[in-house]
């Protein structure tokens, strides 16, 4: 036997009465009694709070990090050696690290606040017989409440009564238009946009005014679900945070498996002592860490994250700036995301002809064409005709804020007043005598007006089959008219909204000249001249539709997942390059599959439509699942568990929601899909720079590391102390490799395909030549210091010029790094990174103070050197520059 459904769980599949009585309610609301009563058992009409980060425990946060332990375990092993300044110097960068992450990241993701911040402040109920106002927080289940226009809706509310009552959803269903709200029940697996007997909590009352009950408060509510959503989605790692917790985790194996067998060795071949040899393991160990790694990665990114906002893309996480160069799947919302959300006549079509309506939103800017050629409604009447209509059964405004066109009112009326605007007819009802409001039970407006040199006429505006019943005659003016042909306009309505459009009708009437006052029942009595057709749709952003085609060369899917109908979702589809042969895949459609199907769907269609919040998170994890990375974009409430579940979550700042905002990891300033390609090409830029970075760095710890070694296993001194060893490690990092970090990006960056998710951060080439340059670099520092003891130069001169070798072969080094394919034999090593060059006459500084300053020679154990230690270190320099320029010139 199949159980009954609930009546408050499915209150929109239920008649009014029905959940009346399942809520122990009636019409005229509760007593105050019991209204208290309830308020005991459901608690307060607000969603749960949950307690902040502090700020100490947000801080610690950034400790958390494969590098960081890396380097604190450095920072442990120079404690134990004595070295108090090497410490100091191993935490200070630890702690820039932390704080740099601290003040990037902000406030921690908390999408709850921004939700919170769209709950109604005070709610209209009737308790005792009588109306009174009180803070919606105190609502309960069962209450009656009453909604006007500008309202924000205080809970789940099953419509009860309804007069021309709208609902502005889009921030939660994705529907780009005012909904009609009813009080008839609909089916039971009606898509969330389908439930037009319920108001939903957060949303705005658009038009109109109607009376319900509370159905659901606080986590209840459907925005209550989309909460419960956010606490159970988990972020997901970053590529990159996966890439170097592995690489370092088998960094750190390596060289503590190395330290050891050098100890084990030292001990078995020559006469060392234990400290003697424990203390050449650490400095081994300190070598071998690249301890500027970490903050050569910080800062490389704080530094894109400077770019991106200069670019309208603020960043609230720093890992996301590279993620998005990692991306393989971009899912978007349609409206207000790849759609400017400001409806506009597209087309109008009349007994006559077809004209096509240019320019998009607002702005009146903008000509009327028939044939490609530019008309003036002046001197077409059945243009003019059509355009007064829309002018005169308008309540909109449609005006100039600043920079932007801002309408005020419903958005098909705006698109419809712009289409006035364009065809040169102004935006008065001065001429009004009496209006029929629009009703979702009879879907039409009527005015009439007094119009000069004419007389009285009832203008009519509506859906297409309301008004065809109500016409007898097609034409192109109050007496330029002839028998209807219903049938060709059934047949252009459909060829419309195969388009996409939503199609609306205009009609007009002579009214008798004592006529003064209009109502339905006029209207319905027929006798009108149907003038033709309204089409008219969200329009594409021109610039997301660039962008897609940049997106698409990079070898980035593109997919759109949107609340909106199935048909509009696949024209705009279309129009923007966002192809899908079968059409869209409906909520529907979703819900009957099983989870390989989904995942099918997933991996092999492009456009949803009718989709609810689970749907767009269930979409997310099975992309996801299938090894993509994923960046998601939106604005409404309904995206934010979507963006929070995703690889890199993109709102829109201004259009987009609190809550949207801050579950995501990027804010895009100007609303601009584009930016997004913008953003994707930083992040590839910079993870190429990253990568740049770490196999410039790690030859240094190579070689560091290879002479320690080689000096223990050849029971020779050490050319190299460990504090010397940690200052080329600093000012490495801190100067050469830093520079990278302002490389820009190379001129095929768009045009190669995503890196592969989970692969190794170091290509094979880029760990041939951490090999081969950390061997040359170890055998030339080691072949100078043997050479200046056998000339008889004290100790700490021959490990001072081991030393200039080092920094010199690095710079050759960097000036080789900087192109990874191309030649660096060229105008641009100059030219494109004028920091690099800063950077090296920083490090040259640096190094001439650590040769001739004497503070600088007694914390570091050098000495001053004559123009043979510089001149020798200048050799190996321009020797590890031709070995790497003969190796890239052999792979091209």
């Amino acid at each position: 036997m199949t159980p009954t459904p609930d009546p408050l769980a499915q209150a929109h599949a239920h008649d009014g009465w029905q959940v009346l009585e399942a809520l122990d309610s009636t019409g005229s609301g509760l007593s105050a009694d019991e209204a208290s009563a309830r308020f005991e058992r459901h608690g307060r009409n607000a969603l749960p709070s949950v307690p902040p980060e502090s700020t100490l425990r947000r801080f610690l946060r950034q400790f958390k990090d494969p590098m960081i332990y890396v380097l604190l375990g450095a920072a442990v092993l120079t404690t134990l050696m004595g070295q108090v300044v090497d410490t100091v110097v191993i935490l200070a960068v630890v702690l820039i690290n932390a704080v740099i992450g601290y003040v990037q990241e902000g406030k921690a993701a908390d999408a709850l606040e921004g939700i919170r911040s769209m709950l109604s402040l005070d709610a209209q109920v009737r308790r005792d017989g009588s109306w009174s106002t009180i803070p919606a927080e105190d609502l309960v289940p069962g209450d009656v409440v009453r909604l006007g226009a500008g309202d924000k809706v205080p809970a789940d509310v099953r419509i009860l009564e309804a007069t021309n009552l709208t609902a502005e959803e889009s921030a939660l269903t994705g529907e780009s238009l005012a909904v009609e709200k009813s009080p008839r029940a609909v089916e039971v697996d009606a898509a969330l946009g389908d439930r037009s007997a319920i108001a939903f909590s957060g949303t705005t009352i658009a038009s109109g005014s109607g009376r319900g009950v509370v159905v659901g408060t606080g986590r209840h509510t459907e925005i209550g679900h989309i909460t419960s959503m956010l606490d159970e989605v988990e972020s997901m790692e970053t590529p990159l945070t996966r890439q170097m917790s592995s690489f370092s985790a088998k960094l750190s194996i390596a060289v503590v498996l190395a330290a050891v067998v050098m100890l084990g060795l030292g001990g078995v071949l020559y006469e060392y002592g234990l400290g003697e040899l424990v203390m050449a393991a650490i400095g081994f160990a300190v070598a071998a860490i690249p301890e500027g790694l970490p903050a050569v990665l910080t800062i490389t990114l704080a530094l894109g994250v400077q770019k991106m906002a200069g670019r309208n893309s603020i960043t609230r996480r720093m890992n996301s700036v590279e993620t998005l160069g990692s991306v393989t799947v971009i899912a978007s919302d349609k409206t207000g995301t790849l759609t400017r959300n400001e409806m506009t006549v597209r087309t109008v079509v009349t007994p006559a002809s077809t004209y096509d309506v240019r320019g998009t939103g607002y702005d009146p800017a903008g000509d009327i064409t028939l044939d490609g050629k530019s008309v003036n409604a002046a001197g077409r009447s059945d243009l003019r005709m059509l355009a007064e209509v829309a002018a005169r059964t308008n309540e909109s405004t449609v005006s100039r804020k600043d920079d932007r066109w801002v309408l005020s009112g419903e958005p098909t009326d705006g698109g419809l007043r712009t289409f006035a605007m364009k065809a040169g007819i102004p935006g008065d009802d001065e001429h009004r005598l009496a209006v029929v409001p629009f009703d979702s039970a009879y879907k039409y407006m009527a005015t009439l007006d007094e119009i000069e040199g004419v007389g009285r006429v009832v203008n009519l505006k509506g859906a297409p089959d309301r008004l065809l019943d109500r016409c007898d005659f097609q034409g192109t003016g109050l007496d330029e008219r002839e028998a209807l042909d219903r049938e060709h306009w059934d047949r252009v309505i459909d060829e419309l909204s195969g388009q996409g459009l939503r199609v609306l009708a205009a009609a007009v009437r002579r009214a008798g000249d004592a006529t003064d006052s209009l109502v339905p029942s006029d209207v319905d009595s027929g006798g009108f001249t149907f003038l033709g057709l309204y089409g008219i749709i969200d329009p594409p952003r021109q610039e997301a539709i660039e962008a897609i085609r940049l997106v698409h060369g990079a070898g980035i899917r593109v997919m759109m997942i949107t609340g909106d109908h199935a048909g509009t979702a696949t024209a705009i589809g279309r129009e923007m390059g966002i192809e899908d042969e079968h059409g869209a895949v409906t909520g529907a459609q979703l819900d009957a599959a099983d989870d390989e199907e989904f995942a099918e769907l997933a991996r092999t269609r492009s456009v949803f439509a009718r989709t609810s919040p689970e749907h767009k998170l269930r979409l997310v994890a099975a992309l996801q699942d299938g090894g993509d990375v994923v960046a998601m974009t939106g604005d409404g409430v309904n995206d934010a568990p979507s963006l929070k579940k995703a690889d890199v979550g993109v709102a829109m700042g201004i259009k987009g929601t609190e809550a949207t905002k801050d579950a995501a990891d990027v804010v895009l300033a100007d609303d601009n899909f584009a930016t997004i390609a913008d953003s994707v090409e930083m992040g590839r830029t910079i993870y190429d720079n990253l990568r740049k970075a770490i196999v410039f760095i790690l030859p240094t710890n190579g070689a560091q590391g290879l002479v320690i070694l080689v000096s223990v296993l050849l029971g020779m001194t050490l050319p190299l102390t460990p504090v010397q060893v940690l200052w080329v490690n600093t000012i490495t990092a801190v100067t050469l490799a830093l520079a990278l970090a302002f490389e820009p990006g190379e001129s095929d960056i768009m045009r190669r395909p995503p890196r592969k998710p989970g692969g190794s951060i170091l290509p094979r080439a880029g760990v041939l030549r951490i090999v081969y340059v950390s061997l040359l670099l170890g055998a030339i520092t080691i072949g100078v210091f043997l050479w200046g003891q056998s000339q008889g130069v004290p100790l700490e001169v021959s490990r001072t010029i081991a030393v200039n070798t080092l920094v010199v072969g690095q710079i050759f080094y960097l000036l080789a790094s900087r192109f990874t394919r191309t030649s660096s034999l060229r105008k641009e090593l100059l030219t494109t990174n004028p920091i690099s060059w800063l950077c090296i006459v920083i490090m040259l500084l640096l190094q001439l103070a650590f040769v001739y300053v004497p503070f600088m020679q007694t914390a570091f154990a050098s000495g001053a050197v004559g123009w043979t230690g510089w001149l020798v270190p200048l050799g190996a320099g321009v020797v590890v520059f031709a070995v790497v320029e003969v190796d890239k010139a052999l792979r091209r």
